[in-house]
């Protein structure tokens, strides 16, 4: 039985959408919205529900990025083969790690990789290099250590592989937004068989909420593909203060 505040549930997840697609953290919308409107439901089963609309959603993002971008494979197949394993090893650690324990680090990540876009003002603009068979292994290694952290915590995964894609290969935004869709589908597809084999999905909603955030996603793909890298960049930056000052608020409630 779906609850009677379901419409605003389908504009979230259709804003999430949209917004995860532009430059990431969709994260901040839905979730959110799910842990405010069922205050007593297992938060495993919220992370579950909201990761079936999450998987849905990035994947049309995907395929729409796919059919207009060059995607360098070379280094996509490593890391979305390493990402999907550490994101579903990662699920495993999820309860032996306190989140007060990651909150610090992933905070100061995140300020680290705000201050380096916002002071190399040509980040991501244009490509500066070709990736090669050499940048397998690292693509792997990204692939791999941001599945893990996607399967153990999760805030701000699509922003760190954005930034890595452009940091350590060379690609420019809207480029490393379309790998990042492709890598970041597979984290949220481990991570959603682990909750769903343990039975922590509210299928109707789960289904309605996918539907809607497939729908803002197509949007959000438009829109990135449109404006380009300099607007991504923008949208970026906005993206991670936000999560900067969600997890800054979310770290002070723990004292």
């Amino acid at each position: 039985m779906l609850p009677d505040f379901w419409p605003f549930l389908l504009f979230a997840a259709f804003f999430a959408g949209m917004v995860d697609a532009v430059g990431g953290g969709g994260g901040l919308i839905q979730v959110p919205a799910l842990l405010g409107l069922f205050p007593t439901t297992p938060i495993a089963t919220l992370f579950g529900t909201n990761k079936v609309a999450s998987v849905v959603g990035t994947l049309a993002a995907a395929v729409h990025f796919v059919r207009r971008v060059k995607i360098p494979w070379l280094i996509v197949v490593p890391a979305t083969v390493a990402a999907f394993v550490g994101s579903f090893s990662g699920a495993f650690f999820a309860s032996s790690l306190p989140r007060r324990v990651m909150l610090p680090l992933v905070i100061v990540l995140m300020i680290g990789a705000a201050l380096y876009t916002f002071l190399k003002k040509d980040f991501g603009h244009t490509a500066t290099r070709v990736p090669d068979a050499a940048d397998r292994p690292k693509a792997a290694m990204l692939g791999g250590g941001v599945g893990f952290y996607d399967g153990i915590f999760g805030p701000g995964t699509g922003s760190f592989l954005i930034f890595g894609f452009v940091r350590l290969f060379g690609l420019d935004l809207v480029t490393a937004n379309a790998c990042t869709k492709i890598v970041n589908a597979t984290t949220n597809l481990a991570a959603l068989l682990f909750f769903a084999w343990n039975g922590a999905v509210m299928w109707p909603l789960a289904l309605m909420m996918a539907a809607s955030n497939f729908m803002g996603a197509q949007v959000g793909a438009r829109v990135a593909l449109r404006w380009g890298s300099k607007f991504l960049r923008r949208v970026f930056l906005v993206a991670v203060i936000a999560l900067i000052v969600k997890l800054i608020s979310d770290f002070a409630a723990t004292f």
